[in-house]
């Protein structure tokens, strides 16, 4: 690797800069995010100069998002790039996120040189851990020099950072870079010695590759714990695989219908997981994979027969009431997780095994003979594969009786092209999905935000997440979740990503007529729902973005598969009640538990 012309760098500034970019580079990083800014002039510029695609945001925490959205597409960290001050405190937000979903991130805040610190100096906040322990590393660079040790320092740290981010569990690294002026590429006379670089080869150009190159390797069980494990599983019965958000590892699809079909257990699959959508059917040798279980298992739970045992992948379920029935069952829970961590918010699980997820699916599925189960299991199996036909014949009947939100969700998922990369917002888009999202073979890539379940930073996370792919990109949000991050729309011009944004527009926020505040009004509509009663049309002369409303659901499929079908990016916006359409998920609850009580 070579990261000199046959000048030196004109300054100590760029020839910092150079070196952590060139580290980046061989580290794999193909793109970065950068808001404009004076005191990250030597980063911006070293990037600029770079192969990386560069991302140009306005606003700081759209950038965050953007980054967060196209780690979350591509395993591998976007790094962020800051000015000094408030910029770096509006990536908070995305690094939160980060840190609890486990996403890849690489966080670079310029800054003032230290003894500006503390004195009032404009724009000179203290960056020190800014984001406390949200991060998995912080370090500080010292202060540019075009000094050998300091310079190999220099790439080792960059060659640490993205090895940190995507170590076990993955997450956000933060490198504060102070630099003193000049800050742009200018000649300073002494400030980089003529012969550095032939004096210093290795600190001036770095290596044929990498600085430094970390490996890491699968943690497993043991054959004792295995064992256990097998043991446990082929004498249940009745078990489950459950297969939460993917902020926690889950197997690989191949893996995980290894060991769904050795156990012949259902997999209920959260709409995040990466395996509700993308399976074969049982008929043509895929895994059961349920996906009504929100629907049904409250119903049912009196008259079934409790699980046995259960093997749990992934984060905590989307579904309230899937976490309740686990957490009721009294059943013996593997909870698998890669880092040993605890991430089970029920505190129902027997056994925590440390283990990476693919790694222990394949191994289990090996072990276990498919042909043993008998008359009881393949019983148990036969009630959830009743359930679900059940199931999704009484929403598709619902889908075609009326418009409400749960039905847009469910078009959505029906009508996805096959590939696409699918971004959900939080609070009733993805609880609806979760609830009315049939399973099917086409290979969607559904995300969301559940680390911290905000609806901030929703476009910009759909808009990093498209960039990264050339799948056709589905964006669902809520009216508060776009209004929230409409600056993140910018994205769609200075960044070239085209998408289909279903708006779902209840006027306000509509998850709070699921709770018990429904009946307190005042003050529920003024400080709850908060109705705001904004026309986002605008947004599409504001952002050159092509907008349509629609008022029923026959409407919003013909708008939504012309959309999916052609270029550039439309704006779906769909009209609904708020009340009206948690009254009617309520109906259609209680008609699924009357066909299946």
């Amino acid at each position: 690797m070579t990261d000199r012309s046959d000048a030196p760098a004109p300054n100590r500034n760029t020839l910092w800069a150079q070196a952590l970019v060139a580290e980046f580079e061989a580290a794999g990083i193909e793109a970065v995010c950068i808001a404009p800014g004076s005191r990250s002039t030597p980063l911006t510029v070293a990037f600029a100069d770079s192969d990386l695609t560069v991302f140009s945001h306005l606003d700081e925490r759209s950038a965050a998002f953007f980054a967060l959205g196209r780690a979350k597409r591509t395993g591998r960290p976007t790094p962020l790039v800051c000015t000094s001050g408030t910029a770096a405190a509006n990536f908070h937000p995305a690094i939160i996120e980060a840190n609890q979903a486990r996403v890849p991130m690489v966080v670079l805040t310029a800054d003032r040189p230290p003894e500006l610190r503390d004195s009032g100096a404009n724009q000179t906040v203290d960056q020190q851990k800014l984001y406390g322990d949200a991060v998995r590393w912080y370090t500080e660079l010292p202060e540019p020099e075009a000094d050998d040790r300091k310079l190999r320092s220099v790439r080792t740290t960059a060659g640490r950072a993205v090895a940190e981010s995507t170590g076990t569990p993955p997450g956000p690294v933060h490198l504060n870079v102070p630099f003193r002026k000049p800050l742009e590429p200018i000649e300073v006379p002494g400030d980089v010695p003529e012969g550095f670089p032939d004096d210093h080869p290795l600190a001036a150009d770095g290596r044929d590759g990498p600085f430094v190159r970390t490996a890491g390797g699968r943690p497993g069980l043991d054959e004792t714990d295995l064992r256990v494990v097998r043991d446990a599983v082929a004498d249940a019965d009745r078990g489950l695989v459950v297969v939460g958000p993917a902020d926690a590892p889950t197997p690989d699809r191949a893996a995980l219908a290894d060991l769904a079909v050795a156990t012949g257990f259902p997999v209920l699959a959260d709409p995040l997981s990466g395996h509700r959508f993308g399976h074969a059917a049982p008929d043509d040798g895929g895994p059961l994979v349920a996906g009504g279980y929100d629907g049904y298992l409250d119903a049912v739970a009196d008259s079934w027969p409790d699980p046995e045992v259960v093997v749990r992948f992934g984060a905590s379920p989307t579904s309230k009431v899937l976490r309740q029935y686990l957490g009721a069952s009294g059943a013996r829970q593997f909870l698998v997780d890669p880092a040993g961590e605890w991430r089970e918010a029920t505190f129902a699980a027997t056994d925590l095994l440390a283990a990476d997820p693919t790694l222990l699916a394949e191994r289990l599925a090996s072990a276990l003979d498919a042909d043993e189960a008998g008359e009881s299991g393949r019983a148990w199996r036969r009630r959830f594969v009743d359930a679900e036909r059940e199931y999704w014949e009484t929403v598709e009947s619902a889908r075609e009786d009326r418009l409400f939100e749960g039905g847009v969700l469910s078009a959505v998922a029906a009508d996805a092209p096959d590939p696409a990369t699918v971004m959900v917002s939080n609070s009733m888009p993805v609880r609806d999905l979760d609830r009315f999202g049939e399973p099917r073979a086409a290979a969607l890539t559904v995300l969301g935000n559940r680390g911290a379940s905000g609806i901030d930073g929703i476009a910009s996370t759909g808009l990093g997440a498209g960039s990264a792919t050339d799948d056709p990109l589905v964006v669902v949000t809520g009216d508060l979740a776009y209004y929230h991050d409409m600056n993140g729309l910018l994205a769609v011009r200075r960044c070239g990503v085209d998408a289909t944004v279903v708006e779902i527009n209840n006027d306000g926020g509509g998850i709070f007529h699921m709770l018990p505040i429904e009946g307190f009004d005042p003050p529920f509509t003024d400080q709850f729902k908060t109705p705001h009663g904004l026309d986002f049309e605008a947004t599409g002369d504001l952002y050159g973005l092509e907008f349509e409303r629609v008022a029923d659901l026959g409407s919003f499929r013909s708008a939504f598969a012309d959309s999916v079908d052609r270029d550039g990016t439309q704006v779906i916006e769909v009209v609904t009640e708020a009340a009206e359409s948690h009254r009617y998920r309520e109906e259609l609850a209680e008609r699924v538990g009357r066909r299946l009580g």
